[in-house]
This record gives structure tokens, sequence and C-alpha cells, in this order.
């Protein structure tokens, strides 16, 4: 937890990147609220992404100490940038840990529920999530 009792929705235990340990905050927010649609209505992503710097401002002193990924993901379906590239970090990691190469060819589009929970559970077994 930050000095200004705020927390991101999850971290890892074990170190994810340059020694230190992976933490995400998720959001959603609505592509057609009021309070985006000047913005979000006429650029694909525009919500994710303004709802991604929030998230970096807010949780700034965190990046000290961990590797950071905000995730937003639009009521509309679009995603930020950072979650795209997490998602895939993800897999690349599963693909190597269970073939022994390197998966370098991800289409960004990938779906996301081609991995089975049973096969997830070492990886989320070195997550702590509040």
């Amino acid at each position: 937890m930050l000095e200004n009792n705020k927390r991101p929705d999850g971290t890892t235990l074990l170190p994810w990147a340059r020694g230190k340990p992976l933490a995400w905050d998720v959001t959603v927010p609505d592509t057609f609220a009021e309070s985006h649609i000047s913005y979000a209505g006429s650029t694909p992503g525009a919500a994710a992404n303004k709802a991604t710097q929030h998230k970096l401002e807010k949780y700034a002193k965190l990046l000290d100490t961990h590797v950071f990924y905000p995730n937003a993901v639009e009521t509309a379906g679009s995603w930020n940038s950072m979650a795209i590239e997490l998602v895939q970090e993800i897999d690349r990691r599963y693909h190597h840990r269970h073939t022994g190469r390197q998966r370098d060819d991800i289409p960004i589009s990938a779906p996301v529920h081609s991995i089975s929970k049973e096969e997830c559970r070492p990886f989320f077994n070195t997550m702590v999530v509040e």
C-alpha cells in the first residue's frame, strides 16, 4: 500500500522484470458515459487511454518498487495498449514455460480465453490479490 492509502488490484510475489514484482490495476470506463462522450465518441480507445493516464498518475510512486500495468477496458471493447502488452507477455511466458520455446508471433487480437483455468493456476498462485 502506498502512503496515500492507495493500492493496486493485485501484485505478484515473485519478481516479474528488472527484479521488481508486477502490480496491476483494472478499470472499465463507460465509453458512452456523459463524462467521456466528448472525446470517446470520436476516437476508439480514448476513454481507456484517459483512464490509463489517470492510473499512471495515481500510482506514480509504485513505479519505484514495481513494474506497473494499468489495465483499462472500455465498455465498448477497446483495450489500452498496456493491457494488451500484459496479456501478450503472460501468453509468451506461459508458452515458453510449457514448450521451452520463445513465442514472438502473438497477434494483437490473440484470444485471452484460450488458456484453461487449470493451466493458469501455477501463474496465478504466485500473485497476491487483495
